[in-house]
């Protein structure tokens, strides 16, 4: 009795070392970041563009209405290549009109958010709408059509840079890395967290030159790169 109680210990005992020298091999690993970045043009922007009825050289019984402006900006806006779905209304309000035969008259104003892929089209979109109708222009966001494929290609600089470092930790003890065991996705790139403050628009009111003709809308802008980054973390098994 008292030697198969020994063999019982024996084996416990086997059993605590073999599982105790597992623990120690399954914990023989390096936790590592790995980091990429890359400047980035957007050839996408969200434009903001407000309209405004108003009068006719101030005549009160002359009011241009804010479905005539609309149809020139939408015209304008499908002849420089934009989508009819990509032309959104974001809000509707009115203002103020003083004059001295009725007073706090309220005309019509409109906000639009359009999506444009064709930035050297905007000029050509604005010149379409009567300039005192077009009450303010600004960007109000980014983006870029391989988005996708630029978020792929950082990740996996990434994760490449996330093993490199490893390699060179665990060369420092004469190791070498196996396999990865956990990769945690760090990183959220959206083009609008690293704009700069979006620039600023506006369209002059119509006036004649010296030629007789009128100005066209002044529109400047200018899309500077954008740097995105990408951080992962990786853990790495040690042979």
């Amino acid at each position: 009795m008292k030697q198969i109680i020994a063999l019982f210990f024996l084996i416990s005992s086997l059993a605590m070392v073999n599982a105790q020298t597992m623990n120690i091999e399954s914990s023989r690993k390096v936790a590592t970041k790995g980091y990429a970045e890359k400047e980035v043009t957007p050839d996408i922007i969200y434009l903001s563009v407000s309209l405004k009825e108003f009068y006719m050289d101030g005549n009160t019984k002359k009011k241009v209405a804010i479905e005539l402006i609309e149809k020139q900006l939408f015209d304008g806006a499908i002849a420089a290549g934009v989508k009819k779905e990509d032309i959104t209304i974001q809000n509707i309000y009115s203002y103020n009109y003083e004059n001295k035969k009725k007073n706090n008259e309220l005309l019509q104003s409109r906000q639009y958010r359009i999506k444009v892929t064709n930035l050297n089209g905007l000029s050509t979109m604005l010149d379409k709408v009567d300039p005192q109708g077009l009450q303010s222009t600004s960007i109000n966001g980014y983006d870029h059509s391989q988005k996708r494929e630029i978020e792929k290609e950082l990740k996996t600089i990434a994760v490449k840079d996330a093993r490199q470092n490893a390699e060179i930790l665990a060369a420092a003890d004469g190791q070498s890395v196996g396999r990865v065991l956990i990769i945690n996705d760090n990183s959220s790139i959206n083009f609008n967290d690293f704009a700069p403050v979006p620039q600023m628009m506006y369209a002059k009111a119509s006036r004649m030159d010296t030629s007789g003709g009128a100005e066209s809308n002044d529109l400047n802008i200018d899309i500077r790169p954008i740097k995105l980054t990408c951080y992962i973390d990786g853990v790495f098994e040690i042979k």
